[in-house]
């Protein structure tokens, strides 16, 4: 599909109307709805049915994020962003936040979404609003001119050379690190699913846990912030607090990548 102009007068901010977005989408309908919503939050983009075409359309051309569907013939949303992540490591490029679209998503959906390199994920049935708060979170602020900001790795982050030094045999740090990981991993895929369902005491539970696995390596303060929504949560509920929790996960899911890759 040919790429769209956004509605003139619409209210978005400024900056977006020169950033370019990928939508990966099987069902005419969910094209037609995302064309629109798109349209409104003053977003120029492109729109195509499977996965083999959005890789081709992303050779041909620079995007600013990428929303997929998970499930569509020729090719998956699992596999093009496996993809994706490939040629970006080949080429030394900047990486670019996919953005899952499925419905119905379980623990083991938000699993394969992170193992296949997706940045975070969009529910069906979507609401403008919810796509809105997403694109906010992911696309580039307009202080570096629409290219994507990579998220730094912090210098006090843990480093390989420091844990075998630390724990005193390789294997083991293997070991841990990809315990470390499962562990994690299920935890964030539950976070998120409770913050989607808007149920405090499983996002409760499952950042208690997240403190565990976090402070274990240090290095972050990811803990004592997860700590905070924790009392934020417990007191005021999950929808006074979603911008926090989002921007939580995002940084968490940032860290996991770091360990995945340490």
């Amino acid at each position: 599909m040919r790429p769209r102009d956004p509605v003139p007068g619409s209210r978005f901010p400024a900056h977006w109307q020169h950033l370019r977005v990928l939508v990966v989408e099987d069902h005419p309908a969910y094209r037609t709805l995302m064309s629109l919503f798109l349209q409104t939050l003053g977003l120029p983009y492109e729109v195509v049915c499977n996965g083999q075409l959005a890789l081709n359309a992303c050779a041909l051309s620079h995007f600013d994020l990428v929303i997929s569907d998970c499930r569509m013939p020729v090719m998956d949303g699992y596999s093009m962003t496996r993809e994706i992540r490939r040629r970006e490591r080949a080429g030394g490029c900047q990486r670019i936040p996919i953005i899952a679209l499925t419905a119905n998503p379980g623990p083991d959906d938000y699993r394969r979404c992170q193992e296949a390199g997706m940045d975070a994920w969009l529910s069906k049935p979507l609401t403008l609003e919810r796509l809105r708060g997403v694109l906010e979170q992911w696309l580039p602020p307009p202080s570096v001119g629409g290219e994507p900001v990579p998220f730094p790795v912090q210098t006090l982050w843990p480093v390989r050379a420091d844990l075998i030094e630390t724990f005193g045999d390789e294997q083991v740090v293997n070991q841990m690190l990809h315990s470390l990981r499962i562990e994690a991993d299920a935890d964030f895929a539950g976070l998120v699913r409770a913050c989607h369902l808007l149920d405090p005491n499983a996002a409760i539970e499952c950042l208690h846990r997240l403190v565990g696995g976090l402070v274990f390596l240090g290095g972050t303060d990811l803990d004592t912030r997860a700590m905070r929504l924790i009392e934020q949560v417990r007191d005021h509920g999950i929808e006074l607090n979603q911008r926090e929790l989002q921007q939580f996960e995002k940084d968490v899911m940032a860290y996991l990548r770091y360990l995945t890759d340490l």
